[in-house]
């Protein structure tokens, strides 16, 4: 999965589909997203959308994507899916074996994926089709050999359904070899809305009004924040608002593609920056580095009046986690958009692709399904869950935040900015106990050792990059 201070249009070449932009442009028509549609507490997110509107992220009427007959045939789908977005997705695959007789086997994959699918690829036994969350990670498996382009029908599905930009960053060397099934808004904080209401706190804007909002809820007798931190990449993310807010778009680029150093001035503002949050006796939840994910947000929202932490940072898919917590969107759990740390709030993004390992017919329909809004909508549905895919009717989604931030992504177009560890290579954005996943988790650790982390950070940066 994801933006520039806002959002900026990534410009993307055929040779290279992780490129970054080179140009500020499409700040004023982010603006509304970030200010406008995502900034919406769920308490809030009624008015003017009356869930009718006929243009891109509306609801339209189409007819179902055609799809082969495939009586016997059988399909592994990889994915590092758990839990209740697994589950989710295993109805998508079922609608699938109904309308086509084919038999589709999930593969629960390990991070990193690309290791996981080597060891796959060694043994002579690839799954079918790859669910992979990295751009870098869609390139590798080209240069490796093991990813098939797309064939016609999933392209014209693409073609249909996709914004040009959602199209180009499953592209490599000009061909296309990924679908963005599942996209994401990585730039949220939820929150328990009877700790802020018992407390006296109120919706921030900016990471001033943060930290009074965090020091509130401290006053009251509840921790602040939640951070899964037992999971690098949840850091990643927080580190990736911070920066892009702070340091602005263009550093951001250049920081991807590591045309900047770790050691730059902007990198430690931006952990220093952090730090005023992990570093601060009793902010943060105890034993945040053995929080896995799931838990970092049900911990948020479970203990009544006492939970563990009043705020948990993360995306639009910790719904799911919010509502196996029992909580109820809405009425339990509000949001509130990252707050500003520099001029403009950050909105990053991303993302699954649908990958074809073993190219056949009947990959190569279900990666076609997995193109359309049919297979969308049934997810979509289901909750935790946001389409890059236009023709996805907004009714489909389950609240009005959903609904909200489905039409926000949709009507962004091309203009988004992607996860920066995504876009790195996997050895440094994208592996446990590696890279910018430990430096990150050892800083949480330590927040006081700004500049080792900073040389850790660029050591790590430099290998993976090689340079």
């Amino acid at each position: 999965m994801r933006k520039a201070s806002r959002i900026i249009r990534i410009r993307r070449s055929p040779e290279n589909p992780t490129a970054a932009p080179r140009t500020r442009r499409a700040i004023r028509t982010a603006a509304a997203l970030a200010a406008g549609v995502l900034a919406v507490s769920l308490t809030a997110c009624g008015g003017g959308d009356d869930g009718g509107d006929k243009s891109e992220g509306g609801d339209k009427a189409r007819t179902n994507v055609t799809l082969p007959k495939l009586d016997g045939e059988t399909l592994e789908v990889a994915a590092v899916w758990t839990g209740a977005e697994q589950d989710n997705f295993k109805k998508v695959l079922a609608e699938f074996e109904k309308r086509t007789g084919a038999k589709v086997s999930f593969v629960p994959a390990q991070d990193p994926i690309i290791n996981f699918l080597g060891s796959k690829v060694a043994g002579g036994a690839p799954p079918d089709v790859a669910m992979l969350p990295q751009p870098g990670a869609i390139k590798q498996a080209v240069d490796k050999g093991w990813a098939k382009p797309l064939g016609d029908a999933a392209m014209k599905e693409l073609g249909e359904n996709y914004s040009q930009g959602w199209q180009d960053i499953g592209k490599v060397g000009g061909k296309q070899y990924g679908v963005y099934y599942k996209a994401a808004n990585k730039s949220l904080i939820w929150y328990n809305a009877k700790v802020f209401e018992n407390a006296g706190a109120s919706e921030p804007k900016t990471w001033d009004e943060l930290l009074t909002a965090a020091q509130t809820v401290y006053d009251s007798g509840v921790t602040p924040f939640s951070v899964g931190g037992a999971e690098g990449w949840t850091l990643t993310d927080w580190f990736e608002n911070v920066y892009l807010s702070q340091a602005g778009p263009e550093k951001y680029d250049q920081l991807a593609k590591h045309e900047i150093k770790w050691t730059d001035p902007s990198v430690k503002q931006a952990l220093t920056t952090l730090a005023g949050i992990w570093g601060k006796k009793d902010y943060v939840a105890r034993g945040a580095l053995q929080t896995d994910f799931p838990n970092s947000v049900t911990q948020t929202f479970t203990g009544g009046d006492q939970p563990k932490a009043a705020m948990v940072y993360e995306g639009d898919f910790a719904q799911v986690n919010i509502t196996e917590a029992g909580a109820k969107i809405g009425t339990d759990a509000k949001v509130f958009p990252f707050p500003a740390v520099g001029d403009t709030p950050p909105v990053v993004s991303g993302g699954d692709a649908a990958v074809i390992l073993k190219d056949s017919k009947a990959a190569q329909a279900l990666v076609t399904f997995l193109a359309s809004p049919d297979a969308a909508e049934i997810q979509a549905k289901l909750g935790g869950y946001l389409s890059p895919n236009k023709n996805v009717p907004n009714s489909a989604y389950p609240n009005e935040v959903q609904q909200k931030t489905a039409k926000a992504l949709v009507d962004a177009g091309d203009d988004f900015r992607f996860d920066m560890s995504d876009q790195a290579p996997q050895a440094f954005g994208g592996t446990p106990g590696k890279g910018e996943w430990k430096a990150l988790q050892d800083f949480l650790k330590n927040p006081k050792d700004v500049a080792g982390t900073q040389q850790r950070l660029e050591a790590d940066a430099a290998a993976a990059y090689g340079n």
